[in-house]
This record gives structure tokens, C-alpha cells and sequence, in this order.
């Protein structure tokens, strides 16, 4: 893996405290933290895109 690819970007992310209450106890129940929880469902969500645009 290239340096580049090795730091991670900071970004500033507002979300509801529903949503908050929400990915905190899904985080909770996946053994992650909150931050790890969201990045994880991004990661998924971009490759799950990337095949289905594959299989097009």
C-alpha cells in the first residue's frame, strides 16, 4: 500500500442523535468503536456499489 493510502483523512461529520444513539449501539454490538463502525459501513457500501456497477 502505497504512503498516501496509509493516512487516513479527517473529516467532520454531523449527524442526528438519533442516528448517533443508533450507530453507537450497532458499533457496540459489533465489537467497534463508533468511528470504526462508520467507516467500516462505508467501506461496505463502496464496494457493494463497485460490484453491482461491474455486473451491469
Amino acid at each position: 500500500m502505497e504512503e498516501k493510502e496509509k493516512a487516513k483523512k479527517q473529516i467532520l461529520l454531523r449527524i442526528s442523535p438519533t442516528l448517533w444513539k443508533e450507530l453507537s449501539a450497532w458499533a457496540e454490538d459489533d465489537f467497534r468503536s463508533i468511528n470504526g463502525q462508520i467507516e467500516y459501513l462505508l467501506t461496505e457500501c463502496v464496494r457493494k456499489r463497485k460490484k453491482s456497477h461491474r455486473d451491469e
